[in-house]
């Protein structure tokens, strides 16, 4: 999971020349694999609230996990905010980038979520 994830988090952030250009060449693989692994952790410590989302995953089923991760992604919800207040202080206190810089990282974020839900929803990796 952490290898697809850290895939496409090269991926967003390539094609996102404003924020790809912010992160210094030198750091820039560093980055990426602190993103990754705050995603990945994100993801993995997902509490599961929801009754219908409880129900789907005892049942085996899964669309009810990735109906309230992508709900989650798309109001800006706990696991969004979760992921991007840790990311954005490990990534100014681990490699000093400013508060620009991982800003528009954290802004990048939700698409970022989005693409890997939609991934997971669709059984394509992650």
């Amino acid at each position: 999971m952490f290898d697809d994830i850290l895939k496409m988090v090269k991926e967003h952030f390539g094609n996102n020349p404003e924020v790809a250009n912010a992160i210094p060449a030198d750091q820039a693989d560093a980055v990426h694999h602190e993103i990754a692994n705050h995603i990945t952790n994100g993801l993995a410590n997902q509490q599961v609230t929801n009754d219908t989302t409880n129900q789907a995953v005892n049942q085996g089923g899964s669309t009810g996990l990735l109906g309230t991760l992508e709900n989650a992604i798309a109001s800006g919800g706990t696991l969004t905010h979760a992921i991007e207040g840790g990311l954005v202080g490990s990534l100014a206190s681990k490699f000093g980038l400013s508060p620009l810089v991982t800003g528009a990282i954290a802004g990048a974020l939700p698409g970022l979520l989005q693409k890997i839900a939609n991934r997971r929803a669709n059984n394509t990796g992650v």
